[in-house]
């Protein structure tokens, strides 16, 4: 028993439950339900503005500041709510060091001539028998590389679109399909990507853990989406040439383009397969592209700084702009650094003040409890793990809030299911992630239309990794395949 009379903790499966004997369901969703209102007015009625840049996070901390204000309410005292604030920031300060160290390893990817290189040699295999599929490639090439698959889409998707509309005749629905379904693809199994560090931050993992598992179902949806579109490329007429000789010109004119820029990448994913921990994988690989921008960068690096020494740590630190004679590759060639993660670093932090609160005065042991009554299944909790970030996609209009309120909401649900917390970050990637372009009001579909010029309603039914990802992982709950359980045990 603690020292408040109405908060007992049980010990479930090594997880320490704390519940409210005084809180009911009601009580435990006001918060909640504030945060959603502040959420879809933010959206809707302020343009993402309602308290600046960063109004998500500010719209957490009020959210926890209403829990707390609820816990007063049932006699949770600040204590309680201070350290399990504390405990969660504790839980995230590895996942945190990996954020500053793919902000970095992004920096150093584009100043040593990796990113533009995959860019390079990815847009020679281009063929009009083989474009759509060849689209796909590309873009999760290139999504994995970059982390980000809204890059990905102002860049070389714009390139793609240009290609497939103007040049071959093709409908310009079917190649952002293409597009947007390799973009999203990468996305997920990049170890660069926010959202793919997010979700086991959530969850409760390992990024490279959470990166293997995800595999399972990741893999099957992607070589569908392949299948079909190879199925539409030899039924579909196309007219004209794919000349990308522009884009390959300006890359090889601004930087040092060789094979030999491919041990960088090689290096990190061959330490990710020996399991080596992701901080030492990733500062590898950071440190390795820093020689190799000193090798065979020379002149990129002489012109973004007063030393070649000074241009490789800004391409650590802060933002980075190489520019060319082409705008379409500026954007690419652009890097945050760490400096560029700090939004979603600060969404975590935000995220681990609701959470926390919301932990400590018990609502989210009685939410979960309420949903657990509803889903009596394992079935069950992963359909409602599905069902509520799609509702989060559609209400809160924000791919990281379909991620962070369900993780935070369903952990306890799957820790006391003896679930391993793979099985939660998967699921959160494969309904959360890839289903936000597939909300014309989401951020994710505002922007993604806007950037290819296709409406989401246009590309929606070839966007097929995307929305084929929620059914592919409800079909192995519901078969119990490759669900696993907590102590290395299977179902």
């Amino acid at each position: 028993m603690s020292d408040d009379n109405n908060i007992k903790e049980i010990k479930i499966e090594g997880q320490n439950i704390i519940e409210n004997i005084e809180l009911n369901i009601w009580e435990a969703l006001i918060p909640v339900f504030a945060l959603v209102g502040l959420l879809a007015y933010n959206i809707f009625f302020s343009d993402g503005e309602l308290l600046g840049e960063y109004s998500n996070q500010y719209i957490l901390l009020i959210g926890g500041g209403v829990a707390a204000i609820v816990g007063f309410f049932n006699k949770v005292g600040v204590k309680r709510m201070m350290t399990e604030i504390w405990e969660n920031w504790k839980s995230i300060f590895i996942p945190v060091m990996i954020l500053f160290l793919v902000g970095a390893l992004a920096g150093t990817w584009l100043v040593s001539g990796v990113i533009p290189a995959m860019v390079y040699y990815g847009l020679q295999v281009l063929s009009p028998e083989i474009f759509l599929p060849a689209c796909i490639v590309i873009a999760a090439l290139i999504s994995i590389a970059t982390g980000s698959s809204w890059t990905t889409s102002a860049t070389v998707g714009i390139a793609l679109i240009g290609i497939g509309t103007d040049a071959l005749g093709m409908s310009g629905g079917v190649v952002a399909g293409a597009i947007i379904s390799g973009a999203y693809f990468g996305d997920k199994m990049s170890p660069m990507s926010d959202t793919t560090n997010l979700a086991p931050a959530m969850a409760g993992t390992d990024l490279f853990t959470h990166i293997r598992y995800m595999t399972y179902t990741t893999v099957p949806s992607i070589l569908i989406a392949l299948i079909v579109f190879f199925i539409i490329s030899f039924n579909i007429e196309t007219t004209g040439s794919s000349d990308v000789s522009g884009f390959l010109n300006t890359i090889d004119s601004t930087f040092n383009i060789n094979p030999w820029l491919f041990v960088v990448p090689g290096a990190v994913i061959a330490l990710i397969l020996m399991k080596t921990k992701p901080l030492k994988a990733l500062g590898a690989g950071v440190l390795l592209a820093a020689v190799f921008a000193f090798i065979f960068q020379a002149e990129v690096l002489s012109g973004l700084g007063s030393s070649n020494f000074g241009a490789v740590v800004q391409s650590i630190f802060t933002d980075t702009q190489i520019v060319t004679d082409n705008e379409k590759l500026n954007d690419l060639f652009s890097s945050g650094g760490m400096k560029g993660m700090l939004w979603t670093i600060f969404l975590i932090i935000c995220a681990m003040v609701f959470g926390g609160v919301m932990d400590a005065i018990g609502a989210l042991a009685r939410i979960t409890k309420a949903l657990l009554s509803v889903a009596s299944t394992l079935f069950g909790l992963f359909a409602s793990t599905v069902i509520s970030c799609l509702g989060l996609n559609t209400i809160a209009s924000d791919q990281y809030l379909a991620i962070v309120i369900p993780g935070k909401m369903f952990k306890k649900a799957f820790d006391d299911r003896g679930l391993a917390p793979e099985n939660l970050s998967r699921t959160l990637e494969d309904s959360g992630t890839v289903t936000s372009v597939l909300i014309p009001w989401n951020t994710c579909g505002a922007y993604q239309s806007g950037v290819l010029g296709v409406s989401v309603g246009e590309y929606f039914v070839y966007a097929i990794f995307n929305w084929i990802s929620p059914f592919t992982t409800l079909v192995y709950a519901a078969f119990r395949i490759k669900i696993k359980m907590a102590l290395n045990k299977s179902v």
